[in-house]
């Protein structure tokens, strides 16, 4: 891919770690983590934290997959509220599930201050725009649910959302302080940073060919001819999911999230566009989400095409969005474009699966990864240390292949064009 389609504005931290080539030595680990990308690190940190011997293999480098290319919002919460979590679940787990979903931004930016972590970030929370009223009425019930939980949230009216955003054709909204924004790269790497200082090694570019168990053991070997022997294996490659573990990669649908960047924005208009830091989700059937960066630019997101991008083209979905929304950047230049891939299940829900013993797998982020996949790895690394089921905030589930998997793609390309046709006839 060209370098222009492949650059986010994310930035590094000025002292990345060295992360060990190597494999660890001989013996058997607790637990080998595939992946590391939030999830697989949250995990790893936690675990190093508890006493484990971890390893965290990762087949690319650290902060190449969508940990790093994402849009940095820190959404607490889940697709669904409170009233469904509790209905679908029952009153207890649902309960539980809401108490953690809750949680689920916190535990970003508490590491990020109890570590003192190199991230930039803003925590003045997260808008939900409504440019329907039925959008409305949606973001009126989940404010009363949230705040009847105590969550510091409130519903906006137009003129609220209009000076808050400083966008054109939402007729209201909700405000969810407990959110923000993050640089997603830095994150994923001070993660990376910290967790090795925990004791956890960090593998890069270790591509995990084939899993295989066999004395209350799983030998873990990778391309080249390495092998580990460990307790315990996670698979936190997400959208990345390819057919280590059969049947896991049918279970998601793996769709391109697209991204620009626009110039800093000058002065006057920096001023009256976002001018609080927040970030925003729109009520779109294809939505857009958007913020500003730490260095003034307005950064912002949809679904793209299925197939890789070929051309600056590929993004003009976006260029209309933004300028629809803010009309005054019309001149501004788009100076970044970037994609990542990330993962949707059917049901809109987070999947943790337990196939054999000692052999985990979580897929399913739905846009809401930093935070929530943040929280679920230190669930994930207390299950391993402890063995209670109790610790994982999702009942474990059965892998469960999407029917005519193959067929899925086509079918989410030509719904995708369907809802954008629909959202035009709405403005």
């Amino acid at each position: 891919m060209p370098a222009t389609f492949s650059d986010p504005i994310w930035q590094k931290p000025k002292t990345v770690p060295a992360f060990q080539p190597g494999l660890s030595g001989a013996g058997t680990l607790d637990a080998v983590i595939v992946g590391g990308g939030i999830m697989g690190l949250s995990t790893a940190l936690h675990a190093a934290r508890a006493g484990l011997s971890v390893q965290v293999l990762e087949a690319a480098a650290i902060g190449q997959g969508a940990s790093g290319l994402n849009g940095g919002q820190v959404i607490p919460g889940l697709k669904y509220d409170p009233e469904w979590l509790i209905g679908h679940f029952g009153k207890e787990r649902g309960a539980a599930l809401v108490d953690f979903a809750a949680s689920t931004a916190d535990a970003v930016f508490d590491v990020i201050r109890d570590e003192k972590l190199a991230v930039p970030f803003t925590r003045n929370g997260w808008i939900q725009a409504a440019h329907t009223e039925t959008a409305l009425k949606a973001a009126a019930g989940r404010d009363r649910q949230w705040r009847a939980r105590g969550a510091d949230g409130k519903l906006l009216d137009q003129a609220e959302i209009a000076a808050m955003t400083g966008a054109k054709g939402y007729l209201g909204g909700w405000l969810d302080r407990r959110a923000g924004v993050i640089d997603p790269l830095s994150y994923t790497l001070e993660l990376a940073r910290i967790a090795s200082v925990a004791g956890a090694r960090i593998a890069e570019r270790q591509q995990v060919v084939k899993l295989s168990s066999g004395a209350g053991l799983w030998r873990v070997s990778v391309q080249g001819g390495g092998e580990l022997r460990a307790k315990s294996v996670v698979l936190a490659t997400n959208a990345y999911t390819d057919g280590l573990l059969p049947g896991l990669a049918q279970t998601i649908v793996p769709l391109h999230s697209f991204q620009i960047a626009t110039a800093p924005l000058p002065p006057e208009l920096a001023s009256t566009i976002l001018p609080g830091g927040q970030a925003v989700s729109d009520s779109r059937r294809i939505l857009v989400y958007y913020r500003k960066s730490a260095d003034g630019r307005l950064v912002l997101g949809g679904r793209g095409r299925m197939a890789l991008p070929s051309g600056a083209s590929d993004w003009a979905h976006l260029e209309r969005a933004l300028i629809r929304l803010y009309p005054a950047l019309a001149g501004l230049a788009i100076e970044k474009r970037w994609f990542g891939r990330v993962a949707m299940t059917p049901d809109h829900l987070p999947h943790l699966h337990e196939p054999e013993k000692g052999l985990l797998a979580v897929v399913g982020c739905q846009g809401r990864g930093v935070g929530l996949m943040s929280a679920l790895g230190k669930r994930m690394a207390n299950y391993l240390a402890s063995g209670d089921l109790g610790q994982l905030p999702f009942p474990l589930s059965p892998i469960r292949p999407i029917p005519f998997h193959a067929f899925r793609q086509v079918g989410v390309a030509a719904t995708i064009t369907w809802y954008r046709m629909l959202d035009a006839l709405e403005r």
